[in-house]
């Protein structure tokens, strides 16, 4: 998926991304620049907060995201490692940890999530900033279970279906894709288990991994609010 990856990412909101990181290290005292992005895929949001002036370390579990990634400016000063984000470990920590477009959504039991907010604690420096975003429950129910999508290009076409799964609020993505060869078109096909949680939850994990939870921001809201397809977290070591 790699290889078509930003042509299906093109209307993503990368640039509310990167304002409301900025916005919350600004909210929060965060002085420092050493940004970890954790499941960066494609390196898109390490791009542009490396453009920005932060220190930036792209962690993704795909060697082809990290390669595309790391293909688009060869020469930046981004450090791109391959790492299972259940299992974090660094040699230095950072001042602020991002991870956006629903990667925890990718995490299938509530022990892999615990652990992974093990990990980014250890991985923050004292007083860091920890920020991600989930699918809410209501958008997984209302929006994305049980719906058929679909884009036709002249290179690039696809259908996904979001097929409710076995365990509530989780989704299976059945991707099916046409792209362009020479004449013809080859087809690949993806499968993609995301798992949704409830907020309670998510927020006594984080207190268990010994952060202090400093609230819910629905679809890049600017107060704290939880209604709304996005949920962006954040909270502090």
């Amino acid at each position: 998926m790699a290889r078509v990856y930003d042509r299906l990412m093109e209307d993503a909101p990368y640039s509310s991304w990167v304002s409301f990181t900025k916005d919350q290290m600004h909210h929060h005292g965060i002085t420092g620049s050493r940004i970890l992005d954790v499941g960066c895929g494609t390196g898109e949001i390490t791009h542009r907060l490396d453009q920005e002036g932060y220190q930036m370390t792209g962690v993704d579990l795909s060697e082809e995201m990290l390669a595309v990634a790391q293909q688009k400016n060869p020469r930046s000063s981004i450090q791109w490692l391959k790492q299972d984000m259940t299992e974090l470990e660094f040699p230095v920590s950072f001042d602020t940890v991002i991870s956006y477009c629903d990667v925890f959504n990718y995490l299938q039991e509530p022990e892999q999530v615990k652990a992974s907010f093990n990990r980014v604690h250890a991985a923050l420096e004292e007083g860091g900033l920890f920020l991600f975003d989930v699918h809410s429950i209501d958008h997984i129910q209302r929006d994305l279970s049980g719906s058929t999508f679909a884009e036709v290009y002249d290179d690039l076409s696809y259908v996904w279906f979001c097929d409710p799964g076995e365990k509530e609020n989780s989704i299976v993505h059945d991707l099916t894709f046409f792209i362009q060869e020479g004449a013809g078109y080859h087809r690949f096909d993806e499968v993609h288990d995301q798992q949704g949680f409830e907020l309670r939850d998510l927020k006594a994990w984080l207190e268990e991994a010994g952060f202090s939870f400093q609230g819910v921001y629905a679809d890049f809201s600017t107060e704290p609010d939880a209604e709304g397809d996005r949920w962006l977290i954040a909270c502090t070591k």
